[in-house]
């Protein structure tokens, strides 16, 4: 089931982006088709992994898919990878990666095959040279911006934020160009690059404007809100909150919460303000900060949290990861995003669905990732159309690996 349901997406790909891309599209029913080398992707092995050496960002990554384990560097094995990818279906047809090989795995290859093919890939930049989120990231100024007030050094940031956004705009391009193809019967390529989909932000976000229009090198302002107020508070408990005064009804709320309005209206009036304004906020941030403080050293969290829940007041507790999965309901069964998996070969752990919840069609709950090569007979039967014989052939030959129906399971060491 799921809204994509009848759609078949095939995904050559490795580490985050393009992964992402076809598990959100599995996630929504699609069926998604992965293909790896037959000793594993790239990614195979990518930490966290488990004691075991088993990846759980792989697992992660992969679920609901279907895996095929083929010897690429063969001629055989390239074949039968265009066969996947091109094979007949309305629904069908459609490519996603970002490990294009010219003259083999690219769209003007592949097209000769199948005319109203749908090919989207992920380039390191435009020009085709390699490039990863910590690569990009620094190249483009954020780290000189992320730190401690004063601080001089540059701070990467640990989460792959380009990465995954590329992942959810190749999702866009492909349903895009899949219902282009379903108005004209045209198949076509889709390009993007991992550094534009950065750079593009760095201008949809107004920063490229504020260096080309008022000379500003933005500089660090430690854990404070950039154009409002938000700022982080030790508690009387030595716990650490973050609380936010963006919009004027979240402002309102925390001045209200922690009682200090007369003493907010007081310091408008010395400073000669409005704090109303977000841009006030942020520029006397330093201010607003001595008359908060007093309140968050007198109280531990336990004694606020339910009155600033009360009153809506925008805030949160900071937490390690591990804290964040012991102590929030929302990252377990609780929350109905997330289910109790078994994955084969890991064990069972809290695992997501898709966060997209379809009014219209029910919620599929998470399926594991597939071991490598689970799927390959059955894709090369139903998918690629050989015969029972051809594919014990490929079996036999080492051109493929996974299990075959007689039970026997073929690996690349054999």
């Amino acid at each position: 089931m799921g809204i994509l349901k009848g759609m078949r997406v095939v995904e050559g790909s490795a580490f985050v982006a393009i992964p992402l891309a076809g598990m959100t599209l599995a996630q929504m029913g699609a069926e998604v088709i992965r293909f790896d080398r037959i000793e594993g992707g790239l990614d195979a092995q990518r930490w966290p992994v488990t004691q075991d050496g088993k990846s759980l960002f792989w697992a992660g990554l992969n679920k609901g898919k279907k895996s095929v384990a083929v010897d690429m560097k063969s001629p055989q094995g390239r074949e039968l990878i265009t066969r996947i990818i091109t094979a007949p279906g309305e629904d069908a047809g459609l490519f996603l990666t970002n490990l294009r090989v010219r003259g083999w795995m690219d769209h003007e290859t592949l097209s000769r095959h199948r005319d109203d093919l749908i090919m989207v890939a992920l380039l390191g930049d435009r020009h085709g040279r390699a490039a990863v989120d910590y690569s990009v990231n620094p190249s483009l100024g954020f780290p000189a911006a992320t730190g401690p007030e004063g601080s001089t050094e540059p701070v990467a940031h640990v989460l792959p934020a380009w990465d995954c956004i590329a992942g959810n705009m190749a999702v866009t391009a492909l349903l895009a160009a899949e219902r282009h193809r379903l108005r004209t019967g045209q198949g076509q390529e889709v390009l993007f690059s991992l550094k534009d989909v950065a750079s593009a932000m760095l201008g949809n976000l107004g920063i490229i404007g504020e260096v080309a229009v008022t000379g500003t090198d933005r500089p660090k302002y430690g854990n404070a809100l950039y154009g409002g107020y938000g700022q982080d508070f030790i508690c009387a408990d030595g716990r650490r909150v973050m609380v936010i005064g963006l919009t004027d009804r979240q402002w309102r709320g925390l001045v209200k919460a922690t009682g200090t309005q007369e003493a907010m209206a007081a310091l408008a009036a010395r400073l000669g303000v409005d704090l109303g304004a977000e841009g006030a906020r942020f520029e006397h941030r330093a201010a607003i900060t001595q008359v908060l403080a007093p309140f968050f050293a007198r109280h531990a969290v336990a004694d606020f949290a339910a009155e600033f829940d009360r009153s809506g007041v925008t805030w949160s507790q900071f937490r390690s990861f591990a804290q964040a999965v012991r102590e929030d309901p929302d990252l377990s069964p609780e929350n109905p995003l997330f289910h109790m998996l078994e994955q084969p070969g890991i064990g069972s752990y809290p695992t997501p669905a898709s966060p997209l919840d379809f009014s219209a069609i029910a919620r599929n709950a998470p399926a594991p990732a597939p071991a490598l090569g689970a799927d390959t007979e059955e894709v090369l039967a139903d998918v690629a159309g050989l015969s029972d014989r051809e594919i014990a052939m490929l079996f036999d030959t080492g051109i493929v690996t996974g299990p075959r129906r007689d039970g026997i399971f073929y690996s690349a060491a054999e």
